[in-house]
């Protein structure tokens, strides 16, 4: 490297910009890679980073510790795939009627490009390595099949495939099922399995060790890596010494309060309880021991692959982000996995680490939906001016940058909705709020317990709740997608 490239990366040091690919590019400089990691279920609520310090997660706390973290990151739909097709293509669920387990593709349409193909018409070698687009768990990484993969997005691409709730050690059922006593059981329960084995047995290991070969293999090269882990979702599998710190006994419950769901319309009590999944409060705290054991699990995969990335010396050109497509819940309301858009199944842990930035803690309101614009310009590439997510890139330089003053999130089929503002949390079933309304002061009230939608006092925030929910939706609507509404 000549004094000119030397002076060229410390003027963008100093001002705190990236240096855009085309300057790095004409100056024989290299491109930014970018290493986008992504859990799957996981709740800012098990994040030793975040408040919880129950948990164990050193490797996310350290990247979390040298990057930017964003303690207000909401995903815009509570399920998988609506979700990761949201924030692959960069739209709202809603501006595409993505609320389905599918890539996203089969609405956008083919000339759409994703974050990843971006990259990949730009030069990048771009891989996905397991769930980065919807893969049923455990079904598609028991068969370590695509899933609902968008093929156009990647130069390559790679499954990794594991026994799941199939494998080898002591499992337990710890909700109830229906298909009689057998402690095993595939789908969306919670089953238990405290397996036989070292990490590279499971799909996560399996996920760590691909990663971290292409990121040697590629390493002179720009690349666009995607690794996307399946735990903490269930099944709860796990070696079983990443339970052993985690004793169930242990484990302290949310609080039980007294008539917690009259307050909450119907639609707002969650697909899985404590009270139909039969789960006494033995099995609540086991469910909770083996969540934070699956986190445990997955967090010593990702230090794997980021002590792959500063071996190879390549920490200093490569942005880093980490982050889960939505949250879940562990017994608070007695509620449990996601779907609802209440806080803790809405809102996800985001870190960012750029090279040359200061770490810092980011409290504005960011979307996942934003990552899209952030690090096609933090890369110098310049996406599509059509995407919905903001750019928030200034946040890596000013923390206390304002992106957005509100949050926007939807559920159940597109037809619920969440609007977060700092003080208020509005949930609305239906568009006509025929199904019911929730109304949180989250100043007060943060683990919501109090809904003040029926409370004549707060009617004129009602009001303005609803105001706010209406123009949303006309700006999240407004789209060129050649979608048409009534």
């Amino acid at each position: 490297m000549n004094l000119h490239h030397i002076l060229l990366m410390l003027m963008c040091l100093a001002v705190g910009n990236s240096v855009p690919a085309q300057s790095l590019k004409k100056n024989g400089l290299k491109k930014y890679n970018v290493l986008f990691i992504i859990a799957d279920d996981l709740t800012a609520t098990a994040i030793t980073s975040y408040e919880n310090q129950a948990g164990h997660s050193p490797n996310i706390n350290k990247l979390a510790s040298e990057g930017t973290r964003y303690t207000r990151a909401y995903s815009q739909y509570p399920v998988c795939g609506p979700s990761r097709a949201s924030l692959m293509f960069g739209f709202y669920p809603s501006a595409t009627t993505t609320y389905g387990y599918v890539s996203g593709r089969e609405n956008v349409g083919p000339d759409r490009k994703s974050w990843a193909q971006l990259f990949k018409d730009n030069g990048y070698y771009t891989a996905r390595v397991s769930k980065i687009y919807h893969m049923g768990v455990p079904i598609d990484i028991e068969t370590g099949s695509n899933g609902q993969d968008d093929d156009a997005s990647w130069t390559e691409r790679f499954n990794s495939k594991g026994p799941e709730w199939k494998a080898d050690g002591e499992a337990e059922l710890v909700q109830n099922n229906p298909y009689g006593d057998k402690p095993r059981k595939g789908g969306n329960v919670m089953t238990i399995v405290k397996a036989e084995g070292n990490d590279w047995v499971h799909s996560d290991g399996k996920t760590a060790e691909k990663a971290m070969e292409l990121i040697k293999e590629h390493k002179d090269e720009p690349f666009f890596l995607a690794v996307g882990f399946v735990r903490p979702h269930v099944p709860f599998v796990a070696p079983k010494n990443y339970f052993e710190p985690f004793p169930y006994q242990q484990i302290v419950m949310p609080p039980m309060v007294v008539n917690d769901w009259d307050d909450i319309p119907e639609r707002g009590i969650n697909y899985v309880t404590s009270v139909n999944g039969q789960m006494s409060e033995v099995q609540e705290k086991k469910a909770v021991a083996a969540y934070y054991a699956s986190v445990s699990y997955m967090d010593a995969q990702v230090g794997k692959v980021l002590n792959t990335l500063k071996e190879e010396g390549l920490e200093d050109n490569t942005i880093v982000i980490f982050t889960s497509d939505h949250g879940f819940h562990l017994g608070e309301h007695r509620f449990w996995m996601k779907v609802s858009l209440h806080e803790e199944s809405v809102r996800v842990p985001l870190i960012i680490k750029m090279p040359g930035k200061e770490p810092s803690v980011c409290r504005s309101f960011t979307e996942l939906l934003d990552l899209y614009p952030t690090v096609a310009e933090l890369a110098g590439i310049k996406p599509s001016n059509k995407l919905q997510g903001k750019n928030i890139a200034k946040t890596l330089d000013d923390p206390d940058y304002a992106v957005r003053d509100m949050v926007f999130s939807v559920t159940q089929g597109g037809k619920s909705f969440l609007v977060r503002t700092d003080k208020w949390a509005y949930i609305q079933y239906d568009e006509d709020a025929g199904s019911g309304m929730e109304l949180y002061d989250m100043d007060l009230d943060p683990k919501q317990y109090n809904n003040l939608a029926l409370n004549p006092h707060y009617s004129s925030i009602l009001k303005k709740m609803q105001e706010r929910l209406r123009k949303k939706l006309r700006e999240v609507r407004t789209n060129d997608l050649g979608i048409r509404y009534e």
